[in-house]
């Protein structure tokens, strides 16, 4: 049965695809089986990942949360791993979706799937919307990257009530496995300031920071543009380096929680 992770934060530009393409890429480089998933309407994490997805014959996750395709039939192969991609026709699932089920029908999608993977990851949108509260609702772990700024602390609190709210509802064992601090440069008086900040933040929360932080790189924001992850395409960048550590410690940190299951 796969493990299912969401990285998710309602702020933009915070590297979220950018983490969510490298965590896919290096845990299969590890010769896990991993599906993405897009739930942006921007759909960058399949292009992040090297797919063309501007064919009419491209079916997504639209069509998926529509039940009008079963899951299985919007799979695509990147290469590296499988992922399911999204389009701007997204945006239109918090009108659309008004089924009872709505909170549960991308977990009730990937029920379908969910033996043929080590791994599921899943992209969000920068905003608790419906396409957020399914991420959650399908999900053992969640993750927040967090970029190194001021402004990225607002919203962590409220964040924590709403997974507050997921469990109590219809996913109780949904953890938050930690925040991420991306774009981060630990020469600046600012990154240190935000570091504190983020540390009380997450005591108050409940939460961890994980021990890596991810460094600004000009190859981090490059790598999407180029339909790359941060491995193909500087393997040898400060940033690559770093999510590589950071792999290694999503899986010991999920090694962890499993052992106390």
């Amino acid at each position: 049965m796969a493990v299912t992770i969401v990285l998710t934060n309602q702020k933009g530009g915070v590297g979220k695809t950018t983490t969510t393409a490298a965590l896919a890429a290096g845990l299969a480089a590890r010769e896990k089986k991993v599906l993405a998933v897009d739930l942006d309407p921007q759909g960058n994490l399949g292009f992040s990942l090297g797919l063309d997805i501007d064919t009419d014959s491209t079916s997504t996750i639209y069509e998926v949360l529509k039940n009008r395709i079963p899951l299985s039939h919007a799979l695509c192969s990147a290469g590296v791993c499988d992922v399911v991609p999204s389009n701007i026709l997204l945006s239109q699932a918090e009108i659309e979706l008004q089924t009872a089920n709505r909170v549960t029908l991308l977990k009730e999608s990937l029920d379908e799937v969910a033996q043929d993977y080590d791994f599921v990851v899943i992209d969000t949108p920068p905003s608790l919307n419906i396409l957020t509260m399914n991420a959650y609702a399908a999900s053992d772990y969640l993750v927040i990257p967090m970029a190194a700024e001021i402004l990225s602390l607002v919203g962590l609190i409220q964040l924590q009530e709403t997974v507050a709210g997921v469990r109590s509802s219809v996913n109780p064992q949904l953890e938050v496995l930690g925040i991420l601090l991306t774009k981060y440069n630990r020469r600046t008086r600012l990154a240190k300031d935000v570091l504190e900040m983020a540390e009380t933040v997450a005591a108050q929360t409940q939460t961890a920071l994980f021990d890596t932080k991810i460094r600004a790189g000009v190859a981090a924001a490059e790598a999407p543009a180029h339909g790359e992850n941060i491995f193909e395409y500087a393997p040898r960048s400060n940033p690559a380096k770093d999510y590589e550590c950071f792999v290694s410690e999503v899986l010991e940190r999920i090694g962890r929680q499993e052992k106390h299951l």
